[in-house]
């Protein structure tokens, strides 16, 4: 990544699976952090481009901090965009990573439970679109992790949640139900941001862009 500007730019990493799968994808785009984040407690690191350091947050902060421009770009999940609105936010670019899928579940001998249901997830603004789209009337509860014991424990009907392999939910007795999203990491840039540093943003988005294609590329080689 190359830039006429030496004004510093800040890009907001999710720590984490996403943080851990999007490094090799800045080592492609020639952007490394100086020292090691896995080994470190800090927060904010400096990379081999002077004009450009990383934070390391969680995931439902980036889009916050990206908004409100404590971050001028970030990397988070198409999860949390869809429950938080993308407001104040371009999202030039799906970086192919982290994939899940956003699902409903519920327990697999689950009655047939009409118009009328309570559901548990800590997605609860994608959760009432979902089912309000739908004409069904859903109480939906929020939780912060342990959602497949809310169906055992007769807390809820349903779970609205993220979905990789299915293996928690099946070790739980629930199975999933339906799609409502497949999810990726996205890269996210502050509007203000791309205005006043275009050329800078314009460059990583570029880079970034074509270490997501040379990744595509590799893992579509046949084995």
């Amino acid at each position: 990544m190359t830039s006429n500007t030496t004004q510093m730019l800040t890009l907001a990493l999710t720590k984490g699976r996403i943080l851990k799968e999007t490094l090799p994808l800045l080592a492609r785009a020639g952007i490394c952090p100086v020292e090691d984040i896995d080994s470190s407690r800090k927060l904010i690191f400096a990379t081999n481009q002077e004009n450009l350091r990383l934070l390391i947050l969680r995931g439902s902060d980036v889009p916050t901090y990206v908004k409100l421009g404590a971050a001028d770009i970030g990397v988070t999940g198409k999860d949390v965009l869809l429950e938080q609105g993308g407001e104040g936010l371009y999202e030039p670019l799906d970086l192919g990573i982290a994939r899940c899928r956003l699902m409903t579940a519920g327990r697999i001998d689950r009655p047939d439970m009409g118009n009328r249901i309570r559901v548990a997830s800590k997605f609860v603004n994608v959760a009432r679109r979902y089912f309000a789209e739908r004409g069904v009337h859903a109480e939906v509860i929020k939780l912060y992790g342990a959602m497949e014991l809310a169906p055992n424990m007769g807390l809820a009907d349903l779970i609205v949640d993220v979905v990789d392999t299915g293996n928690t939910l099946k070790a739980n007795g629930l199975e999933p139900i339906e799609l409502i999203a497949e999810v990726s990491s996205r890269l996210v840039v502050n509007k203000a941001s791309m205005r006043s540093q275009h050329d800078a943003i314009q460059s990583l988005i570029n880079a970034l862009s074509e270490a997501v294609a040379e990744s595509t590329a590799c893992y579509d080689q046949p084995t």
